[in-house]
């Protein structure tokens, strides 16, 4: 009987004990997914934050490579039609009319072809236009201007990639990708020759990009993410959950191969 008292006190005390421990187990349980949740806010918050700051370096490196490009071109394209056409007028002999005519005539050419090439610098000086109407036509304007400089053998495969989604933000960080890219090449590869090809497939956007230069360890440069600029090229692929693979090794080229999820 006795036993039977001494169980059943246990019991009560454990049942007890259990009630007076459950809430106490609730607020520490509550407590915690508060701390967790605001830790998650925050860290969203932080993420946030970062892209946005990512988004504003990335337009003003890309209005930066802009004025650049705006600026090689007024000196060495348009500047050159101009003193051409300067050139072509003085040597104008009024007395020698059939002559005349012609000089006449090849300088209003050079005139309109720089009307031209001002009408496609314009385009340019509107800021994001050019993402504006849409990746594809950004990164064929930028593969455009580097064939204009005719310091290397161009081939671009599938030519402008067609892509009806847009997204302007993530637009500016592919963008400014390929501007570092091709930066890369111009002062380290020492190429003569770079193919594009760019395609969208099962909203994944894919650039790759291959270049006939000295090339490099690819492996030890992935590793340490460092020099050319490539430590700032895969923070940017992370930020917009993109995949880079380099393959490339000492006087072989490089391969760039980038997949990005698109919007």
């Amino acid at each position: 009987m006795q036993s039977q008292t001494t169980q059943i006190a246990v019991l009560i005390a454990i049942t007890t004990l259990i009630f007076l421990l459950m809430p106490l187990f609730l607020i520490l349980y509550i407590r915690s997914y508060a701390r967790h949740k605001k830790n998650h806010s925050l860290e969203k918050q932080h993420m946030q934050q970062k892209f946005e700051s990512e988004i504003l370096q990335a337009r003003i490196e890309v209005q930066d490579q802009t004025m650049q490009t705006i600026a090689t071109e007024l000196h060495d394209n348009i500047g050159q039609l101009l003193s051409l056409t300067t050139l072509t007028l003085n040597s104008v002999n009024l007395n020698d009319s059939e002559k005349a005519e012609k000089k006449i005539g090849n300088s209003l050419t050079l005139i309109n072809k720089s009307i031209k090439e001002i009408r496609e610098l314009a385009k340019l000086l509107h800021g994001e236009q050019v993402v504006e109407n849409g990746i594809g036509y950004a990164l064929d304007q930028e593969i455009t201007w580097l064939n204009k400089t005719g310091a290397y053998e161009i081939e671009n495969n599938n030519g402008l990639i067609r892509v009806t989604e847009r997204s302007p933000d993530k637009d500016l960080i592919i963008l400014r990708l390929l501007q570092e890219i091709i930066n890369n090449i111009i002062k380290h590869a020492q190429a003569t020759a770079i193919t594009f090809d760019a395609f969208y497939k099962e909203k994944v956007l894919h650039l790759n990009i291959k270049e006939n230069g000295i090339g490099f360890d690819s492996e030890q440069a992935t590793i340490s993410k460092a020099g050319m600029g490539l430590n700032s090229i895969y923070k940017r692929i992370e930020m917009i959950n993109g995949k880079l693979i380099l393959n490339s090794s000492p006087n072989n080229g490089t391969i760039i191969l980038i997949e990005i999820p698109y919007p």
